[in-house]
This record gives structure tokens, sequence and C-alpha cells, in this order.
């Protein structure tokens, strides 16, 4: 496990339901994809995700999954990234964590 942390510094990420809009392969990575989400009525982002290979384009696009939304911006091989999204690691295969029913996109994970 990973050392603790106070309340206040987990306080601080805003988690929130996503839904997947579109779906692309990284042009500059094998195990990388390019997902643009919807977080919120009026608000879309790109995020970089290491999960080709686990999930094919098809199954992503329409489906609802839980981002990190106030990471601060970054450049993953020439493509921008504006947030993260959740997942678990299960030996060699990779889950994505979203929600058991349909929630609006943007809605808050408390």
């Amino acid at each position: 496990m990973k050392p603790q942390i106070p309340y206040e510094t987990f306080a601080n990420l805003d988690l929130r339901v996503a839904t997947v809009l579109a779906a692309r392969e990284h042009p500059n990575a094998d195990k990388l994809l390019l997902l643009q989400i919807r977080v919120g009525p009026d608000e879309e982002k790109q995020i970089v995700a290491g999960i080709r290979g686990h999930y094919t384009i098809e199954e992503l696009v329409g489906r609802q999954i839980v981002v990190v939304a106030n990471l601060e911006e970054v450049v993953i091989r020439g493509e921008e990234s504006n947030g993260m999204l959740l997942a678990a690691g299960d030996g060699d295969a990779v889950v994505l964590l979203q929600p058991d029913r349909e929630c609006m996109p943007g809605a808050t994970i408390k």
C-alpha cells in the first residue's frame, strides 16, 4: 500500500462520471488510446489512456467511465491529455471503473 494522505488531499480530486464520445488509436504509441469524453453538459475533454489492447474502440464509445477531471494538462507522446480515467489492474488485465447505472455526464463521485 501507498502512504496515507490527509483527507484534504483526497478532497482536492475532482472525480466525475464521463461518457466516451469517440476513441482512436494514439499515432505514436502502441498501448495508448485517445478518448474524447463528456464531463458535463457543455464540457468535453481529450484524455490519453493506456488501455489499448484491453478494450476496443467499439467497446468504449458510449460507455461511461470514472475520471479525475482536474489534473493539469500534460502532453503524452505529442497528444494533449486533460484528465485520467480510473481503472483496476487485475494481473495482466485492465478493468475500467464505471457507475453501475447510467448517470449524467459530469456527476460527481462522492
